[in-house]
Formats: structure tokens, C-alpha cells, sequence
């Protein structure tokens, strides 16, 4: 291997390491805890190599939160695929989606709650972003029928996204969570065959 190639091979496992300790953190003590200083101490590498990969926080945030995208676009590829029919896929993908927020909330948050450096809803949108928004859409597409299916589907994220912040936050009561997402899914499934 060459030496440009051996750099450029470090280069990545640090970049691979800094987001990894970061993501690690952040799940263990949460988005506050993670700073250049504390990331820089868990990998042993300088504040200088940190910024010669990241800018500060909010790109590791970025970092982490688009490997996010990547997990759950797979996660919710997987629900669809595996459902056995239209209605099926709009339970199966809820029920995806909700798992995913349940199981790595640090990383959910960076993805959806916190605010980081990534383009939403244009062209430069980041691959898997729209890899997983393209899963909720063809989920729906059954049963959007003459409405716009980029609605149709923004409008369903927002229910799934919407229930899983105000459960998180202890704004809807937890007994009642199952039923609510049942009924999300009820509306969205209705005419799906």
C-alpha cells in the first residue's frame, strides 16, 4: 500500500473513532457530556487532531447522526420487505421507526431533536436520510392515493416522530402508547390492499 493510501486508510479509523467514542458517550451520559476535550481524553488523540477531522461538536453530532440514518433506512427497508401486505408495511415500519427511537435514544436525538449541520428536505439532503424517508413513502404510497405522496408521507413521519417525543418527554401517558400508535397506524393504512 502506498503511503498516501496508509494515510488516508488513518485517517478514516480516526474519523471512525472519534464518531464511534462520541456515539458511545452520548448513549452512556448523554449529548451534554460529549465535548472535543472529553472525546479527545476517551481516544487519546489531541484537541488538534479532533478539529483536524471535525470542525467542533456539532459536525461529530452530524457525524454520528448520519450514521444514524444509515441503521434505521436499513431498519425500516427490512420492516417493509418483510411485511405480507400494504397494511402490514405502514404497522411494520411504525413499529420499526418507534423500536429504533426506544433502543438508541442518543442517537435518535442527534438525528432528529438536536440541532445539527445537515440539510433536510432539499436536493444535498445526506443519502441515507432520504434512503429511509423513501422507505416511509412507498410504505404509504398504497394509500395516498390522489394526495402527494411527499405530504402524505411528511405528514406520517411527523405522527411517528411526534409520538415518539412526547412519550420520551413524559408528555403522553405510557399505558397508552400502543393504542395511540394503532390508531396512527389505522389512518394511515386505511385503503391500503
Amino acid at each position: 500500500m502506498s503511503t498516501q493510501g496508509r494515510r488516508e486508510r488513518e485517517r478514516a479509523e480516526r474519523e471512525q473513532a472519534i464518531v464511534a467514542a462520541a456515539r458511545d458517550l452520548a448513549l452512556a451520559e448523554g449529548w451534554d457530556a460529549v465535548t472535543t476535550r472529553r472525546l479527545a481524553a476517551e481516544i487519546e488523540y489531541s484537541q488538534p487532531v479532533l478539529y483536524s477531522h471535525f470542525k467542533g461538536k456539532d459536525a461529530i453530532m452530524a457525524a454520528v447522526a448520519v450514521e444514524g440514518f444509515a441503521e434505521l433506512a436499513t431498519a425500516l427497508a427490512a420492516a417493509r420487505t418483510s411485511a405480507a401486505d400494504p397494511r402490514q408495511a405502514v404497522a411494520d415500519i411504525a413499529a420499526a421507526y418507534i423500536a429504533f427511537a426506544e433502543r438508541r435514544p442518543a442517537l435518535y436525538d442527534a438525528m432528529f431533536t438536536l440541532a445539527v449541520d445537515l440539510p433536510f428536505a432539499t436536493q444535498e439532503v445526506p443519502a441515507d436520510l432520504a434512503r429511509g424517508f423513501a422507505e416511509l413513502a412507498e410504505a404509504v404510497r398504497p394509500v395516498a392515493g390522489d394526495d402527494d405522496l411527499e405530504t402524505v408521507t411528511e405528514t406520517f413521519w411527523s405522527g411517528l416522530h411526534g409520538l415518539v417525543t412526547l412519550m420520551r418527554s413524559g408528555r403522553l401517558r405510557r399505558a397508552d402508547h400502543d393504542r395511540r400508535v394503532a390508531v396512527l397506524v389505522h389512518r394511515f393504512s386505511r385503503g391500503a390492499h
